[in-house]
């Protein structure tokens, strides 16, 4: 599950009993995080201002606990370790555990909500399995990518960017995918009753956790055990790293209290599509006459700042978040040496992601974690799609001078 974090070049640092970190970054960072949430609350309102908030834990939280899908699931394949993907279940679990009552309530607090909810069709499979494929390219996932890019690496930097270019296109080409074979979005607890459903989903969860089991234990005879950690206390809490169980934890409460506030689960890439088509607009390609554009939702974000879209707030939050955690784990350090090969795979991993998380109604984060615990059937058939477009992503990492882990 672990994303690669940057290193390089050490930067000016202080240290904290015995533990150094990079001043000047952790510093910028924790401002912007102040003055982001002050900014926007001033702008908009405080309800999107907790939410940019909440995106800086998201951020902390995943790169503190190196919490990626798209390691998790290569160490599977390549190594046999099924750890991080069982973790993975485990934090989708809980969270359905949480989400499928509340959602079958309508609303809590005042607050309508909704679920991450989508059609199940060839559109979906078609661009999970190009997700797949692309995050294994790419070096990372939609969080991934995000709290990579955050951190300091200038490689996912070129992979985020291509992923915004890859889901403009699919935005473009959208309604065709979506004029192929489908049936209309189903969510578990309206088809079986929300009893069933968390029965269902927790059964399907166990089950993929057992199979990582049976495959660990054929391969290495026994489970793997965490290694024992370095810091403790105050100084692993500020420092890192935590553990993978605490970091899933985490994001589960996280994605609870975004469902809460935003009144629909945590997601990640709509705002990366919304970002593109705002910046070719300004240069005069009238996006706006697209007819993904112009459906109520995307029309009234295009429309409006992006800071009153809760994914972007919440993207922008993670970016920073990140950048915290790197700085104070002393390892905010940014590398512009890329060969060439590996920029070719950002290029690529990064269009196909986005393109692929346009055409399946989300990534990891949206369509899988999200998905998976809100009930959608959706979500299931993107889990595999993408997996087994990971497969063969995996097999082509070597061509591009990537290592196999």
């Amino acid at each position: 599950m672990t994303t690669s974090v940057p290193s390089g070049a050490a930067l000016p640092r202080s240290g904290w009993r015995g533990v150094s970190f990079d001043h000047g970054p952790a510093a910028f960072a924790g401002a912007a995080l102040v003055l982001g949430a002050l900014a926007i609350w001033q702008a908009v309102d405080l309800r999107q201002a907790v939410l940019f908030v909440i995106g800086g834990g998201l951020g902390i939280t995943l790169y503190h606990a190196s919490f990626g899908f798209t390691g998790g699931w290569r160490r599977l394949v390549v190594e046999g370790r099924g750890r991080p993907m069982r973790v993975q279940m485990l934090m989708i679990g809980l969270t359905a555990l949480v989400f499928m009552p509340l959602l079958s309530g309508g609303e809590a607090f005042g607050q309508p909500l909704v679920g991450a909810l989508a059609p199940v069709g060839v559109s979906v499979l078609v661009g999970a399995a190009l997700f797949g494929l692309g995050m294994q390219l790419g070096g990372g996932c939609g969080s991934g990518t995000l709290f990579t890019v955050g951190g300091g690496s200038s490689r996912m930097l070129v992979t985020l960017l291509f992923f915004i270019v890859g889901a403009v296109l699919g935005s473009w080409h959208l309604p065709w995918w979506l004029a192929q074979p489908s049936l209309p979005a189903m969510a578990l607890g309206d088809l079986i009753g929300v009893p069933g459903a968390l029965a269902l989903t927790l059964a399907g969860l166990a089950a993929v956790a057992a199979v990582t089991v049976w495959i660990e234990r054929r391969r290495h005879g026994s489970l793997e055990t965490p290694a024992a950690a370095e810091r403790h206390g105050l100084a692993r809490l500020l420092h890192g790293p935590w553990p993978l169980l605490a970091g899933a934890l985490l994001l589960a409460v996280l994605n609870i209290a975004t469902l809460l506030i935003a009144g629909h689960p945590w997601s990640v890439t709509f705002a990366f599509g919304l970002w593109g088509a705002k910046t070719i607009q300004a240069v005069g390609v009238p996006v706006e006459t697209w007819a993904f554009w112009q459906w109520p939702g995307p029309a009234a974000a295009l429309g409006d700042s992006v800071l009153a879209d809760v994914t972007s707030v919440m993207n922008f939050g993670i970016l920073l978040g990140a950048a915290l955690a790197a700085a104070l784990a002393g390892r905010f350090a940014p590398k512009v040496d890329l060969p060439w090969k590996s920029l070719a795979a950002a290029v690529i991993g990064g269009l196909l992601m986005g393109y692929g998380a346009r055409l399946s109604f989300g990534c990891n984060i949206g369509a899988l974690f999200s998905g998976i615990a809100s009930g959608s059937v959706h979500g299931w058939l993107w889990f595999a799609a993408a997996f087994a477009g990971s497969l063969l992503g995996i097999r082509l990492r070597p061509l591009f001078g990537l290592d196999g882990k």
